[in-house]
């Protein structure tokens, strides 16, 4: 059932990843780094619809909108042409068959990874990468059948807590951690089994 995306076909990770929602916690660290904001002044939203790739809210209240069919070689293609815009002959949005867009409030007890994502754009240093390797290794696990689908965000969560962040980390330190996290998680798998 996880792998049955509605709206996307991804590959087998980033399939798992859109479940638990942590897909929409490496894209808030994304944003924050990319666009160098604070972790609350970017929301994350449920949008069933998917076509609604960004949105930005300015000052005076305004918002644009980046909207296109569930795809995302229509937001690759611009990002590699950019500043010019392609000819895309994937189809384009039919807003008479739509009719609406709707969107949710994320539940962080229903998803408990995007609230890690959340605790560790908070923390920064190296808990943000620590988040990701932890998150590697037990979807990887999920995917091999070795843990359930329900484990994956506690293994993540064990991982983190038994992390000492590192606050202004090097390159050297993140490689560190990232080694440290993944070999942690595989021991909290083993204790779990």
């Amino acid at each position: 059932m996880v792998l049955k995306h509605p709206r996307w076909k991804m590959g087998k990770k980033i399939t798992v990843d859109s479940a638990t929602l942590m897909n929409k916690g490496l894209e808030l660290l994304e944003a924050m780094f990319l666009f160098n904001l604070p972790f609350e002044m970017i929301k994350v939203l449920i949008h069933p619809e998917a076509l609604i790739h960004s949105m930005i809210e300015f000052e005076d209240g305004s918002i644009k909108a980046q909207l296109s069919v569930t795809d995302m070689r229509i937001p690759i293609q611009y990002a590699l042409a950019y500043p010019e815009r392609l000819v895309n002959r994937d189809g384009k949005i039919d807003f008479y068959k739509l009719g609406r867009l709707n969107f949710e409030k994320p539940d962080l007890i229903k998803f408990p990874c995007l609230k890690l994502a959340y605790q560790v754009a908070q923390d920064l240093g190296t808990a943000p990468c620590v988040l990701n390797a932890a998150n590697e290794v037990a979807v990887n696990e999920f995917l091999m059948q070795r843990i359930k689908f329900v484990q994956i965000p506690k293994i993540i969560e064990r991982v983190i807590r038994g992390h000492a962040n590192k606050c202004d980390p090097c390159l050297d330190d993140i490689r560190q951690a990232d080694i440290w996290a993944k070999n942690e998680a595989s021991r909290v798998i083993e204790r779990l089994n």
